[in-house]
């Protein structure tokens, strides 16, 4: 479970100046060679990351929980979606971030997500749910100025999001408890993380996605050792990848496999776009559609 890609991270991090995701160009990781069969893109309509006047708005909130696995107090950022109401149950996506980000990067580094949140609510697309951006990566320091590029922080973070925030998440917030109504998904290191946490530990999240997933993804064989537990306990596995992005290898490898074994997986080529938020943003609209 916790076998890591180390070298490719490494090259990741250096990549990763000023705290961005870094450009990944083809070829760099093997490039474009696993034959796979893409799912139909279909184009998110036009607007559908931009401010919209006349409808509600969610807010969000900065949250601070105790960590046990690392030993200190974390932060995490909590999207409430219009009219959250505490006498109602929600469901929960947990929503991680890439190499160069923390829980700020979805909000702050053009991802959007209560802008994407408050169209889709007010267009009647999603089901009721709360979205939590936390730190994905698991160590004392998680700055991202801190050593972010540090692959055993983001292997060791399924300990903190199961064991302490998902808890503290589930005290403090009006959500559903079950597995059915929770899920992951994450851009880049995220998307890893996603696939890897999400496939690992089924009993937790029934939905996972991986967008433009980083070479932290675990291998095919490793994720999936029990093709009938995954067919029987995995509800949507989802996945996108820019048809420029030199790390879409990761993705296409395990599209591949599941195809050959006959699982349900979705893997999508979004055209012509590379490592970036173009991507991810349009990875949130579309999986926050089909989840719960």
């Amino acid at each position: 479970m916790k076998k890591i890609y180390v070298a490719a991270l490494l090259s990741l991090s250096m990549m990763a100046a000023n705290a961005q995701e870094p450009n990944i160009p083809m070829g760099m990781f093997g490039g474009q060679n696993v034959d796979v069969k893409f799912d139909p893109y279909v184009e998110a309509p036009q607007g559908f990351d931009k401010e919209r006047a006349g409808i509600e708005r969610g807010t969000v909130q900065l949250i601070e929980y105790q960590s046990e696995s690392v030993g200190t107090t974390r932060k995490a950022n909590v999207y409430l979606p219009p009219k959250y109401d505490k006498k109602k149950k929600y469901s929960v996506l947990y929503l991680l971030h890439g190499i160069g980000g923390d829980e700020w990067e979805w909000m702050n580094d053009g991802g959007v997500p209560n802008i994407i949140m408050d169209n889709l609510y007010a267009d009647k697309k999603v089901k009721d749910m709360i979205v939590v951006m936390p730190n994905g990566r698991a160590a004392k320091n998680d700055s991202r100025a801190g050593g972010y590029g540090s692959a055993p922080a983001f292997g060791e973070f399924d300990k903190d999001l199961i064991g302490s925030l998902i808890p503290y998440i589930e005290k403090n917030f009006s959500v559903y408890t079950d597995k059915d109504h929770r899920a992951i998904a994450g851009l880049s290191m995220g998307g890893g993380q996603s696939l890897n946490f999400g496939l690992g530990h089924m009993d937790v999240f029934a939905y996972v996605g991986g967008f433009s997933s980083a070479p932290n993804t675990m291998r095919a064989a490793q994720l999936i050792p029990d093709v009938e537990k995954v067919k029987k306990e995995n509800k949507l596995l989802w996945m996108v990848c820019g048809g420029a992005d030199g790390l879409i290898n990761n993705s296409a490898q395990l599209k591949a496999f599941c195809d050959e074994k006959g699982i349900p997986c979705t893997f999508i080529k979004y055209p012509d776009e590379g490592h970036n938020f173009v991507v991810w943003k349009y990875g949130l609209y579309k999986f926050a559609q089909l989840i719960f």
